[in-house]
């Protein structure tokens, strides 16, 4: 049997990331996979996920299965927090998941099982898993229109696209701090989406994998809550990776909206019956901690605070590195970084260019593009923007100096 199998495709990303891993030269800088790193270039533990995970291990509570549906309490923090108020949460049901990725492809399976077939609508360009997950559950994928030449989101293409959804259609939409792109829709944008949603008749997908990390957690949430408000059924992924920083403890809910609660009386069931074959149940160390901090005032707090921190640390990166570019004459890539938020940006560079970044001065983004701005220390900033400069044969531009590129 094994003889009879082909070679999958390689992940992209990934291919990246272990010939990182084989780079050992002191300036190489890895802008790579999406995990927020302090100033000293380490991914922290936040002190409200430390205290929570010490409060769990004092009352050593129980290891026996959740079940199905996985922590409830978790669960309900999640939709509280999420949703925002007792309309919209009156409306919902949620299933804990194995992180956001696990939310993805349990709501594929959903969709699939509910209109085998149905189409799904993603941003061209999307999150690089959007397209392999609805696939893989049998869905047909089309895309929409996002970015304009100069970066900015493509309204009009977009909405042109997206009037040729049907009914029952499914259309993802990534919540904000958009991956790869970090470029988000306007209000007026989600407005207009909601209205569309609501004349024609789809169905609203939002992947809500970064907030916190744009505008603050509740500017960040507020166009989710405007579409649920708006439309009847609704879908949402959540992952508490990046702003919890549970990257390992892969934790994250499925959240479902209906017009009622009698019209979600099969939905809970239906997605446990999915996750039974899936995964059976979810890990619950990482839904424990979440639900620790969000039902503790202190604690919420305390998370807050350090997750306000981590935005604040993040777009003073990016103000940092426009500025610079500014000083070497690269106006345009400035300007469009300048209109992004949260963890990635997407450098206006070709592959080509993106390579020579990676063999020249050991700068590792994705060949589209895309860097994480969280995976910078600032000292390392002036010789990112010099080594984008180069590649972008700017004249006015110093040559970066390797030797000095890693102090």
């Amino acid at each position: 049997m094994l003889e009879l199998l082909s070679p999958p495709p390689t992940d992209p990303l990934f291919a990246l990331v272990a010939e990182l891993g084989a780079v050992v030269r002191p300036e190489r800088l890895d802008l790579l996979v999406g995990v927020y790193r302090d100033q000293t270039g380490t991914t922290p533990v936040m002190a409200a996920v430390r205290e929570a995970e010490l409060r769990l291990a004092e009352r050593g509570e129980s290891k026996e299965y959740r079940g199905l549906s996985g922590n409830q309490a978790f669960n309900r923090a999640m939709t509280s927090t999420v949703l925002g108020t007792e309309d919209l949460i009156s409306r919902a049901t949620a299933i804990q998941t194995v992180a956001g990725t696990g939310a993805l492809n349990l709501l594929a399976e959903f969709v699939h099982r509910t209109a085998p077939g149905a189409t799904v609508w993603i941003s061209d360009p999307s999150y690089v898993n959007h397209r392999p997950i609805l696939e893989s559950a049998g869905l047909t994928v089309r895309t929409y229109r996002y970015l304009d030449a100069e970066g900015r989101p493509d309204q009009a293409g977009l909405l042109r696209d997206l009037g040729q959804a049907r009914r029952n259609d499914v259309v993802l939409i990534q919540g904000c701090c958009h991956n790869p792109t970090g470029v988000d829709l306007s209000a007026e944008a989600w407005d207009t989406l909601a209205e569309l949603a609501a004349h024609h008749g789809w169905v609203p997908f939002v992947d809500l994998a970064y907030h916190g990390l744009g505008d603050g957690l509740e500017a960040d949430l507020l166009p989710t809550r405007t579409m649920a408000s708006r439309v009847e059924e609704m879908l949402i992924a959540v992952s508490c990776s990046k702003n919890f920083g549970l990257y390992s403890e892969r934790t994250g809910c499925a959240i479902v909206l209906g017009p009622s609660q009698q019209a979600l009386r099969h939905v809970e069931s239906t997605l446990q019956n999915v996750a039974r074959v899936l995964y059976s149940m979810p890990p619950e160390h990482g839904a424990a901690i979440v639900t620790t901090i969000l039902d503790d005032p202190g604690l919420y707090a305390t998370w807050r605070t350090e997750l306000d921190a981590m935005r604040t640390r993040i777009n003073a990166n990016r103000s940092d590195l426009v500025a610079h570019l500014d000083s070497l004459g690269c106006d345009r890539p400035a300007g469009i970084l300048a209109q992004q938020k949260g963890m990635f940006s997407m450098l206006p560079l070709t592959a080509d260019q993106m390579l020579r970044l990676r063999e020249q001065f050991a700068v590792y983004g994705t060949g589209s593009g895309r860097i994480n701005i969280a995976g910078v220390s600032a000292h390392r900033i002036p010789y990112l923007a010099n080594s984008i400069a180069t590649v972008l044969d700017t004249p006015t531009r110093p040559t970066p100096d390797p030797h000095l590129a890693h102090h």
